[in-house]
């Protein structure tokens, strides 16, 4: 197998193995990289001379047998939202192409502290406010499977990065399904944990985030596989200082052997690939000796709801001050966003949150017996590279698709993007939602459902028409 194609963890066995050097993985990612981004860019900033110093480093000590952790000497990548320190960190805008990061962000400095290696900044759309990658500093992000349609977004960069074998791990963040949304589009797995499971903090100004995004965002790994999702979790949630909210738990807590699963096949308008990547998930677990239960639960759709209205507060309150900096078509995006909710006064928003602790309860009873819950990303298929654009309704239109990845960042429950193969051409996957802190539980039906299907990725990218 090329050194390109290995995953983070078989790529850490291969250089404990001495079976190549860190400077040989470096080197050939960074080969494939001008190989293969020209033809989607995906990365904003590669970071060569620095990732192969680090190699350097990396394979002297493997070398006297004292290696820095499990990660030692294997690169990985980061969306350019999440700091290096040293590098800039731009959100995707021109306007801060010099903000150098003067320390890194916790996911980063735990990964690097294990002996992994940042390779580079990858793309993403301005400040992060689009499912679809296009930046105004990097230009447009394109679909390794399709360039016609969208990435994802706003971690759509890292997600073609892996993909395309640029990277065997990446770092990136998730507000309103930014981590799964992408890996459906691309073919690639990912984990979004439990609120407040992975520390995260900023380096620049404004270091505190409003609201809503400390109830909703996360920080989480992507990967080919699911066993470089385990392996990066378990060194990302490690404590960090900076962030007072973080719950410190080992990685494999809430270990149960209820293997008892709900599938959520029930959603409107689901496109005829999205239900049969549903039944190849089911039909994996089943067979490996998951119960599938015959029964309803709580409604994804209710709790997705309330998504636009959590955010809307703090959005129409900063959107103005952030929208000069941005590009047009980030403008137009972000107005047709906001015209799907009406302003609203502070009884309103007490209404809002007073339904989430409902809801949050209600699935926290509901798993307490059926723990583990099938569910599409979106329940249509990528959309076409420009659809967003749209206006209020293409708007409206994808936020509805996504209910069942917002359902859970409204509820703050952990859940993992897995692939199940190519469906009419196109990767398809599901998420496994699982019980707070049930990242585990997750894990192990992802897992399952990968040995079932084929390796899909990396690609080699389809042609532009």
């Amino acid at each position: 197998m090329s050194l390109h194609a290995l995953g983070a963890e078989a790529a850490a066995r291969g250089l404990r193995a001495g079976e190549f050097s860190s400077t040989e993985l470096v080197r050939a990612l960074l080969d494939r990289i001008d190989e293969v981004d020209p033809r989607v860019c995906a990365m904003r900033q590669v970071l060569a001379e620095e990732a192969l110093r680090a190699a350097a480093d990396a394979d002297r000590r493997l070398a006297g047998g004292a290696p820095d952790g499990p990660l030692d000497g294997v690169p990985f990548t980061v969306k350019d939202n999440v700091d290096v320190a040293g590098c800039a960190t731009t959100q995707g805008v021109r306007a801060f192409a010099e903000a150098i990061a003067t320390v890194d962000a916790p996911a980063v400095a735990h990964l690097r502290r294990a002996g992994a290696i940042p390779l580079a900044h990858t793309n993403m759309p301005d400040f992060a406010l689009r499912w679809h990658t296009d930046s105004e500093i990097a230009g447009p992000t394109l679909n390794p499977w399709d360039p016609s349609l969208t990435p994802g977004g706003s971690t759509g960069g890292e997600a073609v990065a892996l993909a395309t074998g640029m990277t065997p791990l990446g770092v990136g963040n998730d507000l309103g399904g930014s981590l799964r949304w992408p890996a459906q589009c691309n073919g690639i797995a990912s984990l979004r944990p439990t609120l407040g499971r992975l520390p995260h903090a900023l380096s620049l100004e404004p270091m505190t985030k409003p609201l809503s995004l400390q109830l909703i965002e996360v920080q989480g790994p992507l990967a080919r596989r699911v066993e470089d999702l385990r392996l990066a979790f378990g060194l990302m949630c490690a404590p960090d200082p900076r962030d007072p909210w973080h719950v410190a738990l080992p990685a494999d807590h809430l270990p149960t052997t209820a293997r008892r699963v709900r599938v959520a096949d029930d959603l409107p308008a689901l496109d005829p690939p999205i239900r049969a990547a549903l039944a190849r998930a089911a039909t994996a677990l089943e067979e490996q000796g998951y119960e599938i239960a015959d029964a309803s639960g709580p409604s994804l759709e209710t709790a997705a709801a309330l998504w636009p209205h959590i955010m809307s507060a703090d959005a129409r309150r900063l959107w103005p001050k952030v929208a000069p900096l941005a590009s047009a078509d980030a403008r137009r995006f972000m107005d047709a966003v906001l015209a799907l909710t009406d302003p609203q006064d502070l009884d309103t928003m007490g209404s809002v949150f007073t339904e989430r602790q409902r809801l949050g309860r209600a699935w926290s009873e509901h798993q307490a017996h059926t723990p583990l819950v099938i569910a599409p990303i979106s329940t249509r298929v990528p959309f076409r590279t420009g659809d967003d654009l749209d206006g209020v309704p293409a708007a409206r239109r994808i936020v509805e698709s996504l209910s069942p990845t917002l359902a859970v960042n409204v509820l703050g429950l952990p859940s993992v993007a897995v692939p199940v193969g190519v469906i009419d051409g196109l990767p398809q996957a599901v998420q496994v939602i699982g019980p707070r802190f049930g990242e585990a539980l997750c894990l192990d039906a992802a897992a399952a459902i990968e040995r079932a299907g084929a390796r899909i990725t990396p690609v080699t990218p389809a042609p532009q028409s």
